[in-house]
């Protein structure tokens, strides 16, 4: 969608005005950022109306057959995922994980995306795509055993094409790309989608994907879930224009999708996938969603920025605005939902016994398969490490 630029820049500030943003310039931030969003496509509401116009009339046909059967199954695929999340953050409160990245607020992106896909399809995710991962087939256990750091990714790519979480930001993209130039080499008529986010499109590597698959024409989509805040740094100090029209100077097509709303998120990767495999190249998707959590469970958002910004966007609910338009629509009764909620106490507690009967992690298993054949430098880490937790134990060598 064509829209206009949003390239004008306040100001400077002077050298002696503050490096730390007010209450009010959080606010005003936020209302200027209002004031400047582009347009995007929507086909529900927050409130949970349908959207039919002539803008979104392009993608909406990809979803003109969904069923109510695939609308409960959809709100099925964003409430479980949800409840995992939350049981993973509150696991890693109680210290039985290292570290937990949420999607909390971004689960009809990656629903929508992710259900948008075929099973030939290959998905390379950043660390993030909890709700990708579901479609795609994984268990969420393999997840937490991950975080726990008591397994190297759990599963294997190549049994649901779904690539090992990358914590290198952006470095996925590269993957994807040469993924996908292979797929094109191949003569196959699958397509690759590559998960990052806004702060991940800063990154020189997601430019050279860019670059690469343009001039290849490779069968990529590249999904950036722009959530608007990379850890603490906002959008608009990361770009002068929204971020899917910077693949108009890369030649090929950019799209903004509502990224609250899982019935545009799947369309517009539909529609990004067909072209990809009918040999009309790569396309950027920006879904444009927020972050209602942390960056990780490290993190506090307190920091940096309001809690009317957050409260405006919980307005826009991905969950809550189809569960409306279930209601509204008679898709779904009472009944649909009690069953929901009980497999969802179900999943809660599965995956707290399956954290909690797992071994704690090794100290000393970092300093594994660094090298084929070891290492004079890493063996010498290792005897390190060893004598430093050493010097923790008590006289009697516990």
């Amino acid at each position: 969608m064509t829209v206009e630029s949003t390239a004008a820049r306040k100001p400077r500030r002077s050298a002696g005005s503050k490096a730390g943003a007010t209450g009010t310039e959080r606010t005003t931030r936020t209302t200027a950022r209002k004031a400047a969003e582009p347009e995007l496509v929507q086909l529900l509401t927050p409130e949970g109306k349908r959207v039919k116009n002539a803008k979104n009339a392009e993608y909406a046909k990809y979803v003109a057959d969904v069923t109510p059967e695939d609308l409960r199954g959809l709100y099925r695929d964003v409430v479980l995922p949800r409840r995992f999340d939350a049981e993973a953050t509150s696991l890693q409160r109680q210290g039985e994980l290292g570290l937990w990245a949420s999607l909390l607020g971004q689960e009809a992106a990656q629903i929508g995306s992710g259900r948008a896909t075929h099973e030939d399809d290959y998905v390379f995710p950043t660390y993030r795509e909890h709700g990708v991962a579901w479609c795609r087939g994984v268990d969420p256990t393999n997840l937490l055993g991950m975080f726990r750091g008591v397994n190297n990714g759990g599963w294997d790519p190549n049994s649901n094409n779904f690539h090992l979480y990358t914590i290198v930001i952006g470095s996925q993209t590269l993957h994807a790309t040469g993924y996908a130039m292979g797929v094109a080499k191949d003569g196959a008529d699958s397509a690759v989608i590559a998960y990052f986010g806004d702060g991940a499109s800063s990154q020189g590597d997601v430019a050279e994907s860019f670059t690469f698959s343009a001039v290849y024409n490779a069968p990529v989509v590249f999904f950036c879930q722009n959530n608007q805040w990379a850890i603490s740094e906002p959008t608009e100090k990361q770009t002068r224009v929204p971020l899917y029209q910077r693949a108009q100077g890369y030649g090929f097509p950019g799209v903004r999708a509502d990224g609250n709303d899982v019935l545009a998120c799947l369309a517009v990767t539909k529609w990004a996938l067909e072209r990809a495999r009918s040999g009309e190249g790569p396309t950027l998707v920006e879904a444009y969603t927020y972050r209602m959590g942390a960056h990780t469970t490290s993190d506090d958002p307190s920091r940096y920025r309001g809690e009317e910004e957050r409260l405006a966007w919980e307005a826009k609910d991905p969950i809550l605005r189809l569960r409306r338009y279930l209601e509204a629509s008679n898709h779904a009764d009472e009944g649909f939902f009690a069953e929901l909620e009980a497999e969802s106490e179900a999943l809660g507690k599965r995956v707290r016994e399956a954290v909690r009967a797992m071994p704690d992690p090794d100290p000393f298993a970092v300093f594994e398969n660094v090298y084929a054949d070891g290492h004079a430098l890493v063996d010498e880490e290792r005897a390190e490490f060893a004598a430093y937790q050493a010097s923790f134990a008590d006289e009697g060598g516990k």
